[in-house]
């Protein structure tokens, strides 16, 4: 009996080399084929289009997954189950052992040596952490070119549901002449010999080995780590990597529900830290698909079982926080370019934090700040950011409202573009500083323009009864004048900014105002502050 090394090689998903392109009008054919009298007749009509022996198991394969359907009552009640060949080409339903029956009789009668296996498999009802006391699964093994290959006709036909009361039609590929170092993921014969390994693994490493599912290898995912199935948090945080052969888009949930876990990608996979905040046993199940299918739906590929002994309260993630996080090569599809900071997570002591990046050509975007528990509204949070813009350069300064957890997004789309605007970019904002309370930046009118820039004053609102200087650089501006009751004149310096003063004592607002032409009556508001009605403000208005 030839045998495959262990650990998969990452070469192939199959146990022999093919080009599935070759099928293309034998599958075709097979799924045509509508014979119910007898196998043999069955057969005979399946194989005029085969021409050797990997075609004639193909042909059988193709009609066999696309023909049955698994017997879900019959499961309930092993009563009711038809599992002799003829009979279930009648009822063309069954559960495993007539679908490894039926695929065995008619390689038999085909010419192909084929073995009927049975053993453990993680398959519906198994649960992570559970030991197996009896086999539960029937498959199957084919000998082609002098060695044996493995294969499931249950599995490659489709699935059924959570509840085990309805069969769902996918056809399945991964089944078919499966490497045996990926079948082991989740098919254990009972006799070893069967897992055609050089190095065998026992039903203890079995049960304790991560269980990979067939769409982690179809997304075009290669490896994760840990490899165990029941994994620990260390300080209240749990680190899984996957490997992919291309990028791939990754979603999670922790016992159902979406949160609690950061998604960071890399060029070729993901990280993932998982925050669980109660302690514990968690089903962490991770869901994936391929970049290039974007219209493609997510597959459940991965299942961790989470224990948790003690929980990171700082690290307790908005809902509202969208993933993935931080830059990636997906912030570059999206036109955000050379981020910073590079790392998904700012922590800020004091309330305040800059995020730069360069932007796309054409490309259109704002930014939200989101929290699940602030009180301050959300169109009041969007003060909290102020943008400047030099050329393709943007700079974001942030300046949070209070202490906690905030999701800051970028939203973007090429400008000309329909559609809305996707999010872009994510950083989950940190500062747990309960003395932190700045006021928002100054409300800015439709006619800032991109190459603006303000220096000072930053804060929104300002102290009362104050002297406050102002300087700005406003290219292609003519004249430029501050008003809190009167109008005070700024003066172009020799480097670009505008500058001036004015005292706040002259009104409840202040009003930066702006010509472009100095002989031109026609003139309108940049920037409108708020002064503060107390004698003390209760913000920070330090600049940076």
């Amino acid at each position: 009996m030839k045998i495959y090394a262990y650990p998969w090689d990452r070469s192939s998903l199959k146990s022999m080399s093919l080009d599935l392109q070759h099928f293309k009008k034998l599958d075709a054919y097979a799924l045509k084929v509508n014979v119910r009298n007898s196998i043999e007749n069955l057969v005979s009509v399946l194989l005029r289009e085969a021409h050797n022996d990997i075609e004639k198991v193909r042909a059988i394969w193709m009609w066999t997954c696309h023909n049955m359907e698994y017997d879900v009552d019959g499961f309930h009640d092993r009563a009711k189950v038809a599992c002799i060949p003829a009979d279930v080409l009648q009822s063309r339903k069954s559960i495993c052992c007539g679908y490894a029956a039926l695929f065995a009789k008619m390689c038999s009668i085909a010419g192909i040596e084929c073995k009927k296996l049975s053993g453990y498999a993680k398959g519906y009802s198994y649960k992570i952490g559970n030991g197996f006391q009896d086999t539960n699964h029937t498959w199957n093994s084919v000998y082609l070119d002098g060695r044996w290959h493995l294969l499931d006709s249950t599995w490659g036909s489709g699935s059924v549901n959570d509840s085990c009361t309805q069969f769902i039609c996918r056809y399945n590929e991964f089944y078919f002449l499966t490497h045996p170092a990926l079948f082991i993921n989740d098919h254990f014969p009972k006799e070893h010999k069967w897992q055609l390994l050089k190095q065998t693994l026992t039903l203890q490493q079995f049960e304790y080995n991560l269980w990979y599912k067939s769409a982690f290898y179809s997304v075009g995912l290669v490896a994760a780590s840990p490899n165990a199935s029941i994994i620990s948090t260390d300080n209240g945080k749990a680190t899984v990597l996957i490997e992919s052969h291309s990028p791939a888009l990754f979603q999670c949930n922790m016992n159902g529900i979406k949160g609690n876990c950061l998604i960071m990608l890399q060029r070729n996979g993901v990280r993932l830290e998982v925050y669980p905040q109660q302690t514990g046993t968690h089903s962490l199940q991770i869901f994936a698909k391929a970049f290039k299918d974007k219209e493609a739906n997510y597959s459940h590929v991965l299942e961790y079982s989470l224990k948790c002994s003690s929980v990171d309260k700082n690290m307790c993630l908005p809902q509202t926080l969208l993933y993935p996080v931080g830059p990636s090569w997906h912030t570059e599809e999206n036109g955000i370019l050379k981020a910073l900071p590079t790392s998904p997570i700012i922590h800020t002591d004091d309330g305040r934090c800059n995020v730069t990046f360069t932007r796309s050509t054409d490309l259109d975007f704002f930014v939200t700040l989101e929290s699940d528990t602030s009180i301050v509204p959300e169109d009041r949070r969007r003060h909290h950011i102020w943008k400047t813009c030099r050329e393709d350069q943007v700079e974001l300064k942030i300046h949070l409202p209070h202490a906690g957890n905030f999701a800051l997004h970028i939203w973007a789309k090429k400008r000309f573009d329909p559609g809305d605007h996707d999010c872009a970019l994510s950083y989950l904002l940190s500062s747990q500083n309960k003395n932190v309370k700045w006021p928002v930046f100054p409300q800015y009118f439709t006619n800032w323009e991109d190459g603006y820039e303000l220096v000072e004053p930053l804060a929104g609102i300002l102290p009362s009864n104050s002297l406050t200087q102002f300087k700005l650089k406003l290219p292609g501006i003519a004249t430029a004048w501050v008003q809190c009751g009167e109008i005070h004149p700024l003066t172009l310096s020799q480097d670009g900014f505008w500058e001036g003063a004015c005292h706040t004592s002259g009104g409840s607002q202040v009003t930066i105002g702006v010509s472009k032409s100095a002989d031109s009556n026609v003139f309108w508001s940049l920037l409108e502050y708020k002064v503060e009605s107390h004698e003390k403000s209760s913000y920070s208005t330090t600049s940076f």
